[in-house]
């Protein structure tokens, strides 16, 4: 990770942008220890690059449809997080899985609707419903070239009550994720990480 005083953040997403809002909101306050730098996305027109926009930060975008493959995507997407310099890659709702020239370059925070290793995937609030868990939760874990595989740096329980549906649940996870998003990258950028195989400590 980086000695710099304050961290610097690039933030990716693909739409509305509430947890990005909650990292805007956070980075605002004296004694956080992080800085919003950029925010990137992958398509235009969307709700998360407004509100940087509003927030005075700079914005890009990188559309997977401008590039002839995914790799030139990847390597694309890469060289625009770079301009930025940026400590830690944070994926707040980004819709793509990162590639290679990503993980391999930044640290990349991103975080998933369930506790992880149970329920990964693009359907964990309805997988884990469908299985009938009393407690699910929110994970925040490094990203790498798996599907949400990567080291788990925190997480919050969340209970199941017997008249949830998929979306009551999941808006529950989400209130919960954005506090646990703020944080987690709140304690990263102001104690340090470090990260043995699968175990992330965080501070010294």
């Amino acid at each position: 990770m980086s000695d710099q005083a304050v961290l610097r953040l690039v933030v990716l997403v693909s739409g509305s942008g509430t947890n990005l809002q909650a990292l805007l909101d956070a980075s605002r306050e004296a004694g956080y220890g992080a800085e919003i730098v950029a925010v990137g996305a992958d398509r235009t027109g969307i709700e998360g690059l407004a509100r940087a926009e509003r927030a005075g930060v700079p914005t890009f975008v990188e559309r997977l449809a401008d590039h002839p493959d995914r790799a030139g995507w990847d390597i694309a997407l890469a060289r625009r997080i770079a301009a930025w310099k940026p400590d830690l890659v944070v994926c707040a709702g980004f819709m793509k899985i990162l590639g290679a020239p990503t993980i391999e370059a930044f640290p990349v925070v991103n975080t998933h609707p369930a506790l992880l290793p149970a329920f990964p995937g693009a359907h964990g609030v309805r997988d884990a419903l469908a299985y009938g868990v009393r407690v699910t939760g929110c994970t925040v874990m490094f990203a790498d070239a798996g599907v949400d595989t990567g080291p788990i740096i925190a997480q919050e329980t969340v209970p199941v009550y017997d008249g949830d549906d998929e979306h009551l649940l999941h808006e529950r996870i989400k209130a919960v994720e954005r506090v646990l998003l703020v944080e987690t990258i709140g304690r990263m950028a102001r104690e340090g990480w470090s990260v043995s195989g699968r175990r992330v400590r965080l501070g010294g």
